[in-house]
């Protein structure tokens, strides 16, 4: 079974920016993809952006395409987060998720494998 672990949280102030870093280990994956999720207290898990590992397409949940980049390098099985101009409302524990099929990727329902999460508090 594979492992996530996802790495680059902190405490920031706002406007600055943050590279997460999620790396897959214990097999790799050739179908189906990788998602970011985040999840602030009191609230559900929100879909953030998703990629497909054979042909790149990504996908973003609402309001995310503006400051959110999401990337991966296969070679290193390792899926990025990039989020620039943080503000607080982006406080929340990231977490990155693996999926073996295609399609529905805005539901956390539809992935296989989790990580432990990341913290990533923005101070105002």
């Amino acid at each position: 079974q594979v492992q996530l672990v996802e790495s680059g949280g902190g405490l920031v102030p706002a406007g600055s920016s943050l590279r997460l870093s999620c790396t897959v280990s214990g097999g790799t994956l050739t179908t189906g993809g990788m998602g970011w999720f985040r999840q602030a207290p009191g609230k559900e898990r929100f879909f953030v952006a998703a990629i497909a590992w054979t042909t790149g397409n990504t996908w973003y949940g609402e309001f995310m395409k503006d400051r959110f980049t999401i990337s991966s390098d296969n070679a290193k099985n390792t899926v990025y987060l990039q989020i620039n101009r943080l503000q607080p409302g982006d406080t929340a524990v990231y977490y990155c998720a693996a999926k073996k099929g295609d399609g529905l990727w805005r539901r956390p329902q539809q992935y296989d494998s989790w990580g432990q999460g990341t913290q990533v508090t923005v101070s105002s």
